[in-house]
């Protein structure tokens, strides 16, 4: 973790600050000696989908395949 004193013109681009968070660094500003932001790198990972996770949140009716009786018109 490094701290950067806000109060001082930093010298450090930001370019630079935002390489060392990519490596896992944390950056903490401070201002008068207090931690007043923090600077860290965003852990994306993308969910692996676990099989059969949504077993038994959904039943299909018995008659989920038949023919529709408002449509027994448009069938004909």
């Amino acid at each position: 973790m490094h701290q950067l004193n806000i109060e001082k013109n930093s010298t450090i681009p930001l370019p630079e600050l935002i390489d060392s968070v990519v490596n896992g660094d944390e950056i903490v500003f401070t201002e008068n000696d207090k931690p007043v932001a923090r600077l860290v790198g965003v852990r994306y990972e993308k969910p692996v989908p676990k099989f059969g996770s949504a077993k038994g949140l959904f039943t299909l009716a018995d008659d989920f395949d038949e023919p529709l009786e408002d449509f027994d018109e448009y069938r004909q």
